[in-house]
Parts: structure tokens; sequence; C-alpha cells
């Protein structure tokens, strides 16, 4: 069987910057393990599934390592493949998804997703927390996904090199770290995954459902720009609308083709 697929980079205006996506429109699913298969040899931190669904589609989304309930950069990589390829006169789309239905509508700088927001709680340091880091935490929050960890200052953040081996073996299946930053932006993150498959993602939506609510909180403003501080690097606009998060970001199509499958 062939079918489409593109490579897009998502949370960037630059092309080898942000977050590099596959994304993959089916006419149905193939089974778990020939999807994983495929995730594994496109050997991108997401390969993004996309399924018609009446005038919406169904997303799914899988690491090299295992399919993840929640993708951010994928789902606005699937959103410029739907809005600029397959249906070029639509204005917006609904993806339906593990994590309920995500809209994305076109904006004057790209895209702009509307995802649950996912609030971080404080929590006690869990064992191994610094060593895994090779820093001291300021505030250390969990929700079920993710660790969040606030760090000293924003070159803390863009220096650290934590022990990634030490990250998986927490018991979330990833770790996000940040910091205040200096303007442009309001906050700087990192993400590290290790355990999915994923040791560093570039540029992470999903991180951002957690940090856009705190930070908004922290700062009292509801909308903010924020950098992930990967070598890649990318840029987002979040704003925080009640129990869920808005974020914004532009794609740059890198590869289009056909895969045999």
């Amino acid at each position: 069987m062939r079918t489409r697929i593109f490579q897009v980079d998502a949370f960037t205006t630059e092309r080898f910057g942000g977050n590099p996506a596959a994304v993959m429109p089916l006419k149905s699913f193939p089974d778990e393990e020939l999807m994983q298969a495929i995730a594994a040899e496109n050997n991108l931190s997401e390969t993004a599934y996309l399924v018609p669904e009446g005038s919406d589609y169904r997303i799914r989304w899988f690491t090299p390592a295992a399919e993840v309930p929640l993708c951010g950069h994928a789902t606005l990589a699937s959103a410029a493949v739907v809005l600029e390829r397959l249906e070029p006169a639509r204005e917006a789309v609904t993806f339906h998804s593990a994590s309920g239905p995500l809209s994305v509508r076109r904006v004057a700088g790209g895209y702009c997703m509307d995802f649950p927001a996912r609030p971080a709680a404080a929590t006690a340091m869990p064992s191994g927390m610094v060593q895994a880091l090779g820093a001291k935490p300021v505030e250390v929050l969990a929700n079920d996904f993710n660790y969040l960890v606030v760090l000293e200052g924003e070159q803390v953040v863009r220096r650290l090199t934590p022990d990634l081996t030490r990250v998986a073996a927490l018991d979330r299946a990833g770790l996000i770290v940040t910091a205040a930053a200096a303007p442009p932006y309001d906050f700087v993150s990192r993400y590290f995954a290790p355990a999915k498959g994923v040791p560093e993602d570039p540029v992470t939506g999903s991180a951002h459902c957690a940090l856009a609510p705190f930070w908004a909180q922290r700062l009292e403003r509801r909308t903010l720009r924020a950098f992930q501080a990967s070598r890649r690097g990318g840029e987002l606009v979040c704003r925080l609308a009640g129990d869920r998060v808005e974020l914004e970001g532009a794609c740059v199509f890198y590869l289009e083709g056909d895969a045999e499958i």
C-alpha cells in the first residue's frame, strides 16, 4: 500500500527549526504494530496518522517507541497538511483524539490550536530528581503526565545537561524544565521524555498545556510568549482560556512524497 507522507517543521518560520513531524493521511488506521513500526522508521519525535471522520479527522500520534495521548507539534503540522495541501479552501479543522476534539484555525501568524489545559500542582521532590537534572530545582510540580520543574534562571535551563537514564527512571513519562525569560519572551522551557523514546523534544505543544496555566498565574497575564530552548528551538504564543489553552505557531513544509507500507 502506498500513502502520502509529509514532513513539516512545526512552531517555526524557518526550515530546519522547530520540531519536525511526519503526517500520514490514510483511509483507515492499520494495526498498531504497523503504525509503531512506521513511526520508528520515520525516526521523528512524532508521526501523526489522519483518517477522515465526517468533515473532520481522527488523529493518532506515535513516537518511535509508543503511542501518546496528546501531541501539539504534530497536530499543528497535521493542520498545515489539511489546510494547505488536502483541503486548501478550509479555514479550520477539528481532529478527534484520545484527548478529545482539538480544533485548529488559520491566524495571521500561522495556526492556532485549542487544547485542554493540564495544570500541574506542587509536589514533593522525588528521589533522584537533583541527580537526574544536574541542577537544584526552585519548585517541583506535577500532573498525571509530567514533572514541571522551575529552575533558577533562563541560562540554567538553556545549559542544562540532564542524566537521561535517571530522567527515564522517574515516575512520570516526561520532564519539563522552565524559568522566566528576558524579553521578547515571558518564559523558556525544555522537555525530556526518554521513557517515550524522545530524549529531548525540540518543541512540545503538550508541555505548554501545563506551562501556560503555571506562568499565567505567576505573571498574572493570560497571553504569553514562549520559547523552547532546544538545539533547534521554537516559538509559541500561549493563551489561557478557562480549562483550555490556545497554542499558536507557524509551520514550514520540508518533505512531501509517498510511503510504501
